[in-house]
């Protein structure tokens, strides 16, 4: 999982400092399935701050230019990888789609909304991978209107293993911004976190369900 572009600017910093991450190994925040975290990422909070947004629409829109094969249609994630994908398709020229979790229940019933992503090489832009899963359901509603997924594009990573081996699985190659370690790193040298907790952290992300069982006895 390279960086796109590891020199563009230094994410983590932002999204400690814009709030969108928070850090609570000894108080753990509990995820809509119950998984009970040291960490909670929402990066929608990136978007009140023009110049971080500037910076991240950039650093994604570098990191496509720089690839090998260049895409004829950006995808976003909806729905919070819609901003993101909306603000690359402008630098880029391109045109955008946005793909839903599960197809429309009423309508044309579509998942894929926009033009039709038929015979494009696609690039898909995410804001948060986990484990990968809501990424990949994505692709392949991309994949039944006949596109080819260059790869996926995210902001953050949890950098779990699960989500390693559900891309590899898949096939499908995958990039992001900034880890889940280097935020780690961040969060230690700013004295978010001590040192415990940046060891809390790593254990969590090696095990999140052994970590989770072990703070809900």
């Amino acid at each position: 999982m390279p960086h796109p572009n590891p020199q563009a600017f230094d994410l983590p910093s932002s999204l400690l400092r814009a709030g969108a991450v928070r850090l609570s190994p000894d108080a753990p925040f509990t995820w809509a399935s119950g998984l009970k975290s040291p960490i909670y990422c929402d990066n929608r909070q990136l978007l009140g701050y023009p110049q971080i947004r500037e910076e991240i629409a950039h650093a994604l829109a570098a990191s496509i230019r720089g690839a090998e094969r260049q895409p004829s249609l950006i995808a976003g994630t909806s729905t919070a990888g819609i901003p993101w994908a909306t603000l690359v398709a402008d630098i880029l020229e391109l045109p955008l789609v946005y793909v839903r979790p599960e197809p429309k229940k009423h309508g044309m019933g579509r998942q894929v909304e926009g033009p039709l992503a038929d015979k494009h090489s696609v690039v898909l832009v995410e804001d948060l991978i986990s484990t990968g899963m809501s990424s990949l359901k994505c692709v392949d509603a991309l994949i039944g209107e006949g596109a080819e997924i260059l790869e996926v594009l995210a902001l953050f990573s949890y950098e779990l293993p699960k989500a390693e081996a559900s891309f590899r699985d898949k096939g499908v190659p995958w990039r992001v911004l900034a880890t889940f370690s280097e935020l780690a790193s961040r969060a230690l040298e700013g004295g978010a976190i001590t040192k415990t907790g940046e060891k809390s952290l790593t254990e969590w992300r090696a095990d999140p369900q052994l970590w989770s069982d072990a703070r809900s006895q």
